[in-house]
């Protein structure tokens, strides 16, 4: 057993001997040389990279016993190589030793040795793995013993076999050192396969819902079996949010973000250097060209008109691309995940090398069974090497899928954190624009990472196909090259004209989702206009361009298809056609033309897959520019209000604009405001009095000047801003908890009543955008978290208009006054409440943005200015100030009230709904008009929104038929039929080898089958898109009321996104796919009939299996989708916020509110990507193996041709199964998008809009009655439909009458002026009913005219989101206008003064006493001066009519309520006169 001297010479004669026999073995110098140093060289490979961690200083990790094991084991190894060193020189140079005789080969010295310096190094490498935080085990350990232990064996069975034979052991010691070291080494295979859990992994195993995965060992990861718990927990019942494991740290938002963001600030910055040297290049050349033009003759003049044209394109072009900087985005992105991008390559790399392996070994498969000589064991050896090649091709597979999902959603999840972070540097940004940035944009990049290696890896796919083809066929290839080679041109031209349509889509889809966030922030108005159909007309517009784009780019992907389904049988031919015809000694048998052709499936996948990669690629490209555009935009000037100590607030000589090239809204401004001042800011309507605010807090552009503001600010806006969370965290909005300072900040603000009618005090939920709190609640909220804040600086954007004058007199005395609790600060407040103005230190009057008067109240009225005839006009004579002290007395037993019911409109339209099973109602006393007792069954914390709904199990099987119901049967019945018949044509094609013409034919079919499901798909995602808008304008109010917008739009979205284009995809490959495996069964049956006893069996087990993976794989998919809509909702929050979130410097806090947001998304999204992984794929090897291994067994009674065939088909129909694995599981995972819009199609609507009881074309004509202030609206324009009782209008009952019918003949000025995004002229008359000379008429009459004439498009004036660019008298005033144009006979007035100046209110009483003199007018009013005039006035108290009667009847009784507001409001008993209203 002693290996001779002449090793090598003998292992190469002695191989043939050894192999050309039935039992076959290796020679002995192999086995203890080249199967020795293998594993050791791999080892000695990795070993550098874990020794880094050496030479830093070590972690305090404890000694484990699995550890001391793994050493113990080594150590033990070392001392067996010792040994074995130390026996050959005992025998070689030993005392009894033999000098004459031959001595030990050099092996024997050398492989101990090696052994010895190796487990010294594994020694090594297992402290390595010990120091290293957080890690279990060590992957190249595994693989290394895993090795050692398989190359072993071979001379494991050699010495066995020997000592059977010989019935005796030559050489007993190196016999029993070689088992005793074998044994060992199984061992530390097993140690290295369990996990060393450090005890700081434990614990944080212990205390939260820690992700398995970190104490996975590397067997686990390769296999993902560490995912199994999940999938169990998901088969036996579905999977809720809870459920979810918490994310890796490294796959933590936070931690993605802040390495993404580092490298994006360099990348800008060099950018937006380069873009700048650019530009001065380009100035430098337009100047110098100009000075030359200057001498040029007047012959030129004739050419200019034809060039202008070409011109304009060229400029729009350059000017586009020239504004923001280009070519860093990809760069940060290439940056921050090099890591994951190089460790994906390289799998990807492996696992293409692969893939060439298994048509060689299908090439010596045919060359076996075509020698009948060879012996049985070769062809075992093969089936099982393609097994194996199989397997790990899977597994490499795999791993790259899975590092390919986590990179893409890493991507995304980057983008998405640098939008939102980026909104908070930008001065406005829409809804719309910001939710496509993120669902659709950010979306494509991470879609694009699954196919970026793609872009190298088919093109060596196909070169090395190619040169296997070259081996085979010789020069003959290079025809079939060429062909490829003609396609480039066509596919650039496809590539081209597709980027252009996905830029056209991306903008029609923008608008859209512009005009349906209008249509949820508006909807309260639309349903009181009756305006709904306008704007669904609107939408359906957009969108049916949106479709028509769709369809052309269909129909050009549908060409492409073709083209590529056409190029492997037209390369293939081609090939084989030259091949033949060169020589007659090319003949093409089974071995070439079936290793050919397994080629030339592998060239199919990039050839096909191709078109789809350009398109996607292009997709991104347009996705790309945007985010670009975006990123890089301008930020605000955070240097703008600079932070010293000097003057409380100054500006100097300050001129601002809302956009750089637009007119300034303030000019010339100079203020000084010292600390603790409290100054009063006037003005009409559109002064700049807001703009004023808005420069201080930054949000301007300057144009000229400085503002300085010594401290911190708090800032209270005209249109209170309110989040979707508890009442008390609204006020405290991010503080920490002051039990003492938040009860007298709740007492000041006049908030301890409301807290009493909330059903969950201060922990009850307020909707979305406060819904379920009435104006005065959310503005005085909105006030209660500035005064919480106890800045430095206050300033206040009117905030007592929305309020009643006793709640605004008590807000003054215990706030804002000189008494109240921010008297030692600096308050700038912005009224138009005359009654206030003598007690503040100093008033400034606004004018058309300039300052016109600077002084205190006494320093105004003395000066005689414009101020003091302002006051002489509408103010109160200062002898009024006893009365005003008189009020003080009466009102002190009075509490200060909540300005609303004790029922909210909400909370009672929820009750009657059943929306809210636990809403209780509040009793009130009733012997008291004030106080009242609290409902003992209250309830903390009541939540208004309930958790989204989500489906279960399994999806609906009538969900796939109302989706194929959508395309049309007729389109999904033809469809099928040109994709099965395309599917028997590739059959044909293989089995009769008529390659050409049903080459052709195929993807001629491919094409119109394709072409079928894009018409179909087009059809199905037009009927769902209008069965879901239609109805979710025909919901009731309550449903707006308790659903996020967030929800709404994410179905506007993202699964509309799904339907449109996800969908049809996956619907499309799935049937590719059954079909495709369907045939490459059939064709396997008939090549080896024997492979029908198996199939059924294996089909079963593989339907139960797959059936354990989909139902967490789907409900995984539900879970993220849900938990997507969160991050719309806060992104549309912090849009709608974003001036109040700047100025109280809470930018931080909101972008880990963000975060936390998507790590919640994420939370699904991990272990969704990890259930696509699943051991299901290595089952699916099995499949492959069988045929192969049949072939073997009957290779007797098989042809060659038919051995190639049906391993061929193997060889593919792993892939297919793979990837109709893949294909069920997205089809059943984005058909969710389309249960979800089923959902929202399907709510219960409102009452019919039109009914076949019509109302008389002039009615309305006399009054009406009605009973409650509260409900008094929404019960007229049936919002909340009547529990008991009814209304009648002329006798006519309203509940008879259909909502349109009703609604359109009522005019209403409501409390919020609600602007949509389109023209002036839209927004006043969406149906186009008026002339241009009627909408003139009603802006006069809004004292409008000379504003909207001023603009530079007149009528055509664009109206930004939510008419942010129209200051809020501006847009009560367009309201006004609004109505006059309706002619009604009805008009309700709620709080349609509150944000106007006293001069524009008295303006607008004027229009409405002479416009609406033949009307009912209604209002309901804080201002009591606004409604003396009334017929009759009603007075109500927590819900109860406690005065009804003329004003001055209700003025003269000084004991009851209308007295006292009247005195709070400086009004006297003399005042009133009367007319044809009536108020409340």
């Amino acid at each position: 057993n002693i290996l001779p001297h002449s090793c090598v010479c003998v292992c190469v004669c002695q191989n043939a001997s050894y192999l050309q026999r039935p039992d076959p073995d290796l020679p002995i110098c192999v086995e203890r040389t080249v199967l020795v140093w293998l594993p050791l060289a791999f080892l000695w490979l990795c070993a550098p990279w874990g020794f880094t961690t050496l030479c830093k200083k070590p972690a305090k990790a404890q000694l484990s016993k699995l550890y001391i094991c793994k050493q113990v084991v080594a150590g033990l190894l070392l001392l067996t190589a010792i040994a074995e060193l130390a026996l050959t020189l005992a025998e070689d140079y030993g005392p009894s030793s033999d000098s004459t005789a031959q001595k030990h080969p050099a092996a024997l010295y050398t492989n101990p040795v090696l052994f010895a310096v190796s487990w010294v190094v594994v020694m090594l490498c297992q402290e390595c793995v010990r120091r290293r935080p957080r890690s279990v085990d060590s992957g190249s350990l595994f693989v290394f013993w895993l090795l050692q232990v398989l190359c072993a064996v071979f001379q494991f069975q050699t010495l066995l076999r020997d000592a059977l034979n010989k019935e005796e052991i030559d050489d007993l010691p190196r016999f029993c050192l070689f088992y005793i070291s074998y044994g060992l080494q199984l061992i530390a295979l097993v140690l290295s396969a369990i996990a060393d859990v450090s005890p700081e992994v434990k614990i944080i195993s212990q205390t939260v819902r820690k992700n398995p995965e970190a104490k996975a060992t590397f067997l686990s990861r390769i296999t993902f079996s560490w995912f199994n718990s999940m999938l169990i927990k998901g088969f036996k019942r579905p999977l809720v949010q809870e459920d979810m494991w918490d994310l890796n740290e490294k796959d933590s938002t936070q931690t993605i973000c802040r390495e993404f963001e580092d490298i994006m600030a360099k990348e800008l910055k060099k950018a937006h250097s380069s873009l700048q040297k650019k530009q001065n290049k380009r100035k430098t050349k337009n100047d110098h060209q100009s000075g030359l033009a200057k001498g040029v003759s007047q012959d030129v003049l004739v050419m200019e008109e034809m060039g202008k044209k070409k011109e304009k394109k060229k400029k729009k072009k350059k000017d586009s691309e020239s504004d923001y900087p280009n070519s860093w985005l990809v760069r940060t992105i290439a940056k921050t995940f090099k890591g994951v991008l190089l460790e994906t390559a390289l799998y990807k790399l492996i696992q293409d090398l692969l893939a060439f392996a298994s048509p060689q070994f299908l090439k010596l498969m045919i060359s076996f069974t075509q020698d009948k000589t060879s012996h049985a064991w070769t062809g075992y050896l093969y089936a099982v090497l393609l097994l194996v090649v199989a397997f790990l091709q899977s597994v490499i597979l795999q791993q790259y899928s899975h590092r390919c999902l986590i990179l893409g959603m890493k991507v995304h999840v980057a983008l998405m954190a640098a939008v939102y972070k980026k909104v908070h540097l930008l001065k406005e940004s829409t809804a719309g624009e910001i939710v496509n940035l993120i669902s659709a944009d950010a979306q494509r990049f991470n879609e694009v990472t699954n196919f970026l290696h793609l872009l190298w890896s088919y093109p060596l796919q196909i070169a090395l196909a190619i040169a296997f083809l070259w081996i085979e066929l010789g020069p003959s290839v290079l025809a079939g090259v060429l062909v490829m080679v003609l396609m480039v041109p066509i596919n650039g031209w496809l590539a081209t004209k597709s980027r252009g349509f996905q830029v056209e889509n991306m903008k029609f889809k923008d608008t859209r989702m512009k005009i349906v966030n209008d249509i949820l922030n508006g909807i309260k108005v639309l349903k009181y206009y009756a305006w709904e159909s306008s704007f669904e007309a609107q939408v359906q517009e957009i969108r049916e361009k949106e479709l028509k784009v769709m369809r052309k780019f269909a129909y050009l992907s549908s060409v492409s298809t073709f083209i590529f389904s056409c190029a492997p049988a037209i390369v293939s031919l081609v090939t084989f056609a030259v091949f033949v015809s060169v020589s007659p000694d090319n003949i093409l048998d089974a071995e070439k033309a079936f290793t050919s052709i397994s080629l030339f499936n592998i060239l199919r996948l990039p050839l096909a897959m191709l078109p789809e990669l350009i398109s996607i690629m292009v997709q991104t490209t347009v996705s790309k520019k945007r985010l670009k555009k975006f990123l890089s935009g301008d930020d605000l000037d955070t240097m703008a209000v600079t932070r010293d100590d000097s003057a409380a607030v100054s500006m100097t000589d300050g001129t601002y604009a809302w956009e750089r090239d637009t007119e300034p809204v303030l000019k010339n401004v100079s203020l000084d405001i010292k600390p603790g001042r409290l100054v009063a800011v006037v003005g009409a309507v559109g002064s700049g009095k807001t703009s004023l605010i808005s420069a201080l807090l930054g949000e301007l552009h300057s144009l000229r000047g400085r503002i300085n503001i010594k401290g911190s600010v708090a800032y209270v806006p005209q249109q209170a801003w309110i989040q979707n969370t508890t009442l008390k965290d609204n006020i405290l909005f991010g503080s920490n908890l002051d039990e003492e300072h938040y009860l007298s900040v709740v007492d000041a603000c006049a908030l301890g009543p409301d807290l009493d009618l909330l059903p969950g005090r201060d922990q009850t939920e307020i909707g979305e955008k406060g819904i379920n709190l009435s104006g005065g609640q959310k503005q005085r909220v909105s006030l209660a978290r500035a005064v919480y804040s106890s800045a430095d600086v206050y300033l206040l954007d009117d905030p007592l208009s929305a309020v009643d004058s006793h709640v605004g007199k008590h807000l003054f005395e215990r706030v804002i006054g000189p008494k109240g609790l921010l008297k030692d600060k600096t308050r700038i407040l912005v009224t138009h409440g005359i009654s206030f103005l003598p007690y503040v230190d100093e008033i400034i009057v606004l004018v058309n943005g300039v300052v016109f008067e600077v002084g205190s109240y006494d320093g105004l009225r003395a000066s005689k200015g414009a101020f003091s005839e302002f006051l002489e006009t509408y103010g109160k004579d200062k002898s009024n100030n006893s009365d005003y002290e008189q009020i003080d007395t009466l009102l002190e037993g009075l509490e200060p009230q909540a300005d609303d019911s004790p029922e909210d409109i909400v909370s009672s339209t929820l009750k009657r709904e059943n929306s809210l099973r636990h809403s209780q109602r509040v009793r009130v006393r009733k012997n008291s008009s004030v106080r009242f007792k609290k409902d003992s069954g209250d309830k903390k914390g009541q939540r208004l929104i309930e958790k989204e709904a989500m489906e279960t199990g399994r999806v609906k099987f009538s969900v796939y038929l109302q989706y194929m119901r959508s395309m049309g049967w007729c389109f999904v019945t033809w469809s099928f039929l040109f994709y099965f018949i395309q599917n028997v044509a590739i059959i044909g094609q293989n089995l009769i080898g008529v390659f050409g013409a049903l080459g052709l034919a195929q993807g001629f079919l491919v094409f119109f089958g394709t072409i079928l499901i894009a018409d179909g798909s087009i059809s199905a995602s037009r009927t769902l898109h209008t069965n879901l808008l239609s109805n979710i304008l025909k919901a009731p109010m309550v449903f707006f009321d308790t659903t996020p917008s967030g929800r709404i739009v994410n179905r506007f979205a993202k699964d509309i996104f799904t339907v449109d284009e996800m969908i049809p995809m996956s619907f499309r490959s799935w049937i590719l796919c059954i079909l495709g495996v369907l045939g490459t069964l059939f064709v396997i049956c008939l090549a080896t009939p024997i492979f029908t006893a198996v199939v059924v069996p294996m089909a079963v087990v593989y339907y139960f299996v797959q059936r354990f993976y989909v139902p967490t794989s789907r409900q995984l998919r539900r879970l993220d989708s849900v938990s997507r809509s969160p991050i719309y909702s806060h992104f549309g929050e912090t849009i709608s916020g974003l001036s109040v979130i700047r100025a109280y410097g809470h930018q931080q806090r909101f972008l880990k509110q963000n975060e936390d947001t998507i790590d919640q998304n994420l939370k699904s999204v991990y272990p969704w990507f990890v259930s696509n992984r699943s051991a299901l794929v290595l089952y699916i090897k099995l499949f492959f193996f069988f045929p192969t291994l049949f072939a073997v067994i009957s290779r007797d009674s098989l042809n060659s041709g038919l051995v190639g065939l049906s391993i061929s088909y193997a060889l593919s129909v792993t892939q297919i199964l793979n990837w109709l694995v893949r294909m069920t599981s997205e089809l059943e995972t984005n058909i969710v998008a389309m249960e979800r819009v089923r959902e929202y199609a399907e709510i219960k609507n409102e009452a019919p809009w039109i009914t076949s009881n019509r109302p008389p074309d002039d009615w309305p004509t006399e009054t009406y009655q009605i009973p409650s202030k509260s409900s008094l609206t929404n019960c007229l324009f049936r919002i909340i439909e009547a529990s008991e009782g009814r209304i009648l209008i002329d006798g006519i009952d309203i509940s008879t009458l259909g909502l349109h019918d009703l609604r359109s003949r009522l005019a209403i000025i409501p409390q919020d002026p609600v602007l949509f995004s389109g023209t002036l002229r839209m927004n006043l008359d969406p149906f186009e009913k008026s002339s241009d000379e009627e909408i003139w008429t009603v802006l006069e009459l809004a004292h409008l005219k000379d504003y909207v004439r001023g603009l530079p498009t007149g009528l055509q004036h664009e109206v930004s989101e939510g008419g942010e660019n129209l200051s809020v008298g501006q847009r009560q005033l367009l309201c006004l206008a609004r109505a006059l144009l309706r002619k009604s006979r009805i008009l309700i007035l709620d709080e349609a003064t509150a944000a106007v100046d006293l001069e524009t209110d008295d303006l607008i009483q004027n229009t409405i006493r002479t416009e609406f003199s033949h009307c009912t007018v209604l209002t309901i009013a804080h201002r009591l001066n606004t409604i003396l005039d009334s017929s009759r006035v009603m007075v109500l108290d927590f819900g109860k009519i406690v005065e009804f009667d003329s004003p001055s009847v209700l003025l003269n009784n000084k004991q009851r309520h209308f007295y006292a507001m009247a005195k709070d409001a400086g009004i006297r008993g003399g005042e009133t006169s009367t007319a044809k209203n009536m108020s409340t």
